[in-house]
């Protein structure tokens, strides 16, 4: 047969698991968390009396890097009050991704 070596007799390095490789590209590609981490964590992120009134309804990654999130009232009426509050709303979602991520933040009936 061939005078090389096997490559494939010893083992190089350990085995990942799935979670921790996906992991290691998330942080290596700047991905600061799922879609569903912050739709999970939206009360947590946001505080009680806006997660009281809104959830989030799409979050779109645009091409300079940062994020077009969509919020949807609990009901029409609180759509108002809501846009008054889009400076604390930016704040409070530029602090959970470490940077100034938000683009534009809209609001879906």
């Amino acid at each position: 047969m061939s005078n090389q070596p096997d490559k494939f007799s010893h083992r190089v390095a350990r085995p990942q698991t799935l979670a921790g490789a996906m992991g290691g590209l998330m942080r290596r590609f700047g991905f600061r968390a799922s879609d569903a981490d912050l739709a999970a964590r939206w009360t947590e992120i946001m505080g009680s009396d806006i997660a009281a009134i809104a959830q989030i309804a799409a979050i779109k990654k645009m091409r300079d890097g940062r994020y077009n999130i969509a919020i949807r009232p609990l009901n029409p009426a609180f759509t108002l009050q809501l846009s008054y509050m889009t400076d604390e709303i930016t704040k409070k979602l530029n602090n959970y991704f470490g940077r100034a991520a938000i683009g534009k933040i809209s609001f879906r009936k």
